[in-house]
């Protein structure tokens, strides 16, 4: 507490929010600790060899038939918990630190003490920033540990929902993105529980726009070929491996797109396909790894400028309801 970064309101910050963030530091070593032991674990008990292992009959740890079965499950519902931090970190500030002391008043005490309302706000937001940005670095340096060698597989691939934003800058854009947009709804609702709910509610909103609207921030690539014969069917041995496939199916000379199969001589009446049309080749629109930083960097700025905006809207309102 004596370090010159933790002095005046950023020390009375700390002190006063000290079980929350020691939580955070648990959240952090028991990630940690429980990943480090998977990571043992799979290679301490490896897959059994033995017939049991064709019909999934065969439990051998903790009721899974090995443990490298065990740390999938558990990376795979880690990177879908890391998205639950963004929402996290908004509700906390916006109802807790912020909320909490504009409906009980202490904040007038803070504005007393020579602490100026911009001071004040200032403080809390590097504070909680700070710890924030640290507290995700540590968790995704957790999964990017525990991920390390088994990635691509149940859910684990880098565009997968949950595994993107693990192990990418983006993360800490959207932890960044929760601190602002908690602190200017704090300062809006005034309420502790509306303002947590609307401040979760809000960081989630976010995050999920975004997620649904990132791999369109970069063109595909797209890879084609001819067909092959009289049918519509083609293999996809162009398409790089490990690639994100957005759009799949076939055209013709013209370069018209058709789902795969709907002008194939099997194709039923829920796919009409033109009588004249003769299919010519296939198309896959896909995005490979290589787009990975390209699309990362992209939604990472979007986001920072986002919570840029609530950082200057938050200390505008700050500004404009301070006697």
């Amino acid at each position: 507490m004596s370090s010159p970064l933790l002095r005046g309101p950023r020390w009375a910050d700390v002190r006063v929010h000290r079980t929350a963030l020691r939580a955070g530091l648990g959240l952090v070593v028991l990630a940690a600790v429980v990943t480090g032991l998977l990571r043992w674990a799979n290679h301490a008990y490896p897959e059994p060899t033995g017939p049991c292992t064709s019909n999934g009959s065969c439990d051998t740890f903790l009721g899974f038939s090995s443990a490298r079965t065990l740390l999938y499950e558990f990376l795979r519902d880690y990177s879908l918990g890391m998205l639950l931090i963004p929402i996290l970190i908004g509700a906390f500030v916006a109802g807790p630190v912020i909320a909490r002391e504009m409906e009980s008043g202490t904040h007038k005490l803070a504005w007393t003490q020579s602490v100026s309302p911009a001071r004040w706000l200032l403080s809390k937001l590097t504070v909680f920033a700070v710890t924030s940005v640290a507290g995700g670095l540590a968790l995704m340096a957790v999964f990017w540990g525990g991920r390390s060698g088994v990635g691509g597989v149940w859910d684990l691939g880098w565009a997968d929902r949950g595994v993107y934003e693990s192990i990418g800058p983006v993360l800490v854009a959207y932890c960044l993105l929760g601190v602002m947009v908690g602190a200017l709804v704090g300062l809006l609702v005034r309420r502790t529980l509306v303002a947590l709910a609307a401040g979760g509610l809000v960081t989630g909103l976010v995050l999920l726009v975004m997620g649904n609207v990132r791999w369109q921030l970069f063109p595909v690539k797209t890879i084609s070929g001819p067909a092959s014969g009289t049918s519509t069917s083609y293999t996809m041995h162009d398409v790089p491996v490990d690639s994100l496939i957005i759009d799949m199916g076939v055209h013709n000379a013209a370069g018209e797109r058709f789902i795969d199969r709907q002008c194939s001589p099997e194709q039923t009446a829920d796919f009409p396909c033109p009588s004249d049309t003769r299919i010519t080749g296939w198309y896959a629109d896909v995005h490979p790894h290589s787009h990975f930083w390209y699309v990362q960097f992209i939604e990472t700025g979007i986001v920072l400028a986002l919570a840029a905006t609530a950082a200057y809207a938050a200390f505008r309102v700050l500004r404009r309801r301070t006697p």
